[in-house]
C-alpha cells in the first residue's frame, strides 16, 4: 500500500515540526521552501531523512500530496498556494495538524497585542501550579514537534491569525481573545473587518463545556462578536466596569469571579507587569487559572513574580540618566502606543521599518505629550516623516542600529527615555525583529 503524501510549505519551527510528526505517523513527507532553509532545520531534516528542496516549489511534486501543512508565513495570494488550491487539496496549518495527535487539552491566546506576555504568564502560573504543561505555537519550539517527542496534559498555544486562518477542525478548550487593533491589514484586503474574522476563529467549534476569554472594553471584539454566535461558557474582562463572572478592576484591586465563593483579589501594584494593558493581559491569564480551578495563593504568587519576554518593554541600560528600553517586538502601531503609554517621562522614540499600511493617527496625542523626537530606522521614512512632522520638532533618520542609538544619546536630556519601540516589521534592515532589538541593546551598551 502507498503512504499518503503530506507536503510541507516552508521549513521554519512549525514547518520542520511537521514534517517530524507526519513521519512518526507513517506519511510520506516531502518538504518544500521557496527560501533558503536555515542552517539547523536543515540539520534536522537530513537527520531524520525527511526529502526536502529549498529556493524553489517544484509543482509537480507538490500537487501530489493529499494534504499540505503550510506555514503561517504564506499568504493566500502566492501563486503555489493558488495552484494547491485550483486542484482543490486541502491546506491546513501544523496546529490543526497537530492536534489530532494529542487528547492534551488547549489554551490558545490570541489578539493583536499581548498574546506572547499573556501566553508566557499563563504558562508561568499553571506550571507554578504543578501541571503537566507545554508552551507552544507563535512562541518557541513547534507544537507538532512537541506533540511528536512529548506527552503533556495541557498546552498553552499563543496562536497567531495567520495560523487561524488554516484551521478548521480544531476546537480550544480555553480560548482567549484580549484584542482587535490593525494589523496586518495587507493579508486582509486592508479590511479590519476580514482581520476580526479571523481572530473571532479562535472560538470556532467551542462548545458549552469550553471556555471563552475576552476583552469587554474592545470595541472591535464586540462587534465580531455579533458576527458569530459563541457557544462556549463567556468570561469578560474589564478596566471600566463591574463584570458578574469574569474579571474587572475596582480601585487598584484586581477581582476575578468565576466561582463566586472563591473570588480572587489582588492590588495591580503586586503584579510583576506594570501598565494598564498588562493589567488586561494579567486578567486574561487570571480568569484561565481560575477556569482551571488553580488555588488563589499560587495564582498571585506566579502574576507577581513572572518576568516578561525579551524585547518586549525590556530595560536595557540607564546612562548619565537616561533610560533605555528594548521594545522591538512591537511591530504594530497599537504596540508602540502602549509602549508610550507605559512610559512616565519625555520620549525619544526610535521607529520605523517595513510598514504594513499603518494608520499613525492614533498615536498622534501620544506623540504630542510625550515624545521630544523622532529617531526613524528604516529603508523608506517617508510615512512617519509625514504623520508626525506637525507633532515633533525633530524627525532625523538612520539606517542602522548603531546610529539609531548615537543620534538618540545626543538628542536626549537627563530624564528622558530612549524607547525603541518600531510600530513596523524589521525586515528591511534586520533578520527580524529579534535580531533588530539584539543590535540596539548591544549599541546601548557600547555608549
Amino acid at each position: 500500500m502507498n503512504k499518503q503524501r503530506i507536503v510541507i510549505l516552508g521549513a521554519g519551527e512549525s514547518g520542520v515540526g511537521a514534517a517530524m510528526l507526519a513521519q512518526k505517523h507513517g506519511y510520506d513527507v516531502f518538504v518544500s521552501d521557496f527560501g533558503v532553509i536555515p542552517s539547523q532545520y536543515k540539520a534536522r531534516l537530513n537527520e531524520l531523512n525527511i526529502a526536502f528542496e529549498e529556493q524553489q516549489h517544484t509543482m509537480e511534486r507538490i500537487l501530489t500530496a493529499a494534504e499540505i501543512i503550510k506555514s503561517p508565513g504564506i499568504p493566500e495570494k502566492t501563486p503555489v498556494i493558488k495552484e494547491i488550491k485550483k486542484n482543490k487539496i486541502p491546506v491546513i496549518s501544523e496546529i490543526e495538524f497537530a492536534k489530532r495527535y494529542t487528547h492534551a487539552k488547549t489554551i490558545c491566546i490570541t489578539g493583536s497585542n499581548g498574546k506572547t506576555t499573556t501566553s508566557l504568564l499563563t504558562y508561568h502560573i499553571l506550571k507554578h501550579a504543578g501541571l503537566n504543561v507545554g508552551l507552544a505555537g507563535n512562541i518557541g519550539n513547534s507544537f507538532a514537534a512537541q506533540v511528536a517527542t512529548a506527552e503533556y496534559d495541557w498546552y498553552v498555544l499563543e496562536i497567531s491569525s495567520f495560523m487561524l486562518d488554516d484551521m478548521y477542525d480544531f476546537r480550544a478548550d480555553v480560548a482567549v481573545l484580549l484584542n482587535i487593533t490593525p494589523d496586518h491589514l495587507d493579508r486582509y484586503d486592508y479590511k479590519l473587518g476580514n482581520y476580526a474574522a479571523s481572530k473571532m476563529r479562535i472560538a470556532q467549534n467551542q462548545s458549552e463545556d469550553d471556555s471563552f476569554i475576552y476583552c469587554a472594553d474592545d470595541e472591535e471584539t464586540l462587534k465580531a462578536m455579533k458576527q458569530q454566535k459563541v457557544e462556549s461558557r463567556m468570561y469578560p474582562f474589564s478596566i471600566r466596569k463591574h463584570i458578574e463572572q469574569g474579571a474587572y478592576l475596582e480601585s487598584n484591586n484586581i477581582h476575578i469571579n468565576i466561582n463566586l465563593n472563591d473570588q480572587l483579589t489582588m492590588s495591580i501594584t503586586d503584579l510583576a507587569l506594570q501598565g494598564k494593558h498588562n493589567i488586561y493581559n494579567s486578567m486574561a491569564s487570571g480568569i484561565v487559572a481560575k477556569v482551571l480551578d488553580i488555588r488563589n495563593a499560587t495564582i498571585r504568587e506566579s502574576m507577581g513574580d513572572f518576568k516578561n519576554v525579551e524585547h518586549r518593554l525590556e530595560h536595557v541600560a540607564k546612562i548619565s540618566g537616561v533610560e533605555y528600553i528594548n521594545d522591538s517586538k512591537a511591530t504594530n502601531v497599537n504596540s508602540t502606543w502602549y509602549a508610550l503609554e507605559s512610559v512616565n517621562t519625555d520620549v525619544i522614540l526610535i521607529m520605523g521599518g517595513v510598514d504594513k499600511g499603518n494608520d499613525y493617527e492614533m498615536l498622534k496625542d501620544m506623540v504630542r505629550q510625550k515624545v521630544r523626537a523622532i529617531v526613524c530606522l528604516g529603508k523608506d521614512n517617508k510615512r512617519i516623516h509625514e504623520a508626525f512632522e506637525d507633532d515633533v520638532e525633530v524627525i532625523v533618520n538612520t539606517f542602522s542600529a548603531h546610529e539609531a542609538v548615537q543620534v538618540a544619546y545626543h538628542l536626549a536630556k537627563k530624564g528622558n527615555t530612549v524607547l525603541l519601540s518600531p510600530a513596523c516589521a524589521s525586515f528591511d534592515l534586520f533578520k527580524n525583529y529579534e535580531d533588530r532589538g539584539n543590535q540596539f541593546k548591544a549599541a546601548v551598551k557600547e555608549l
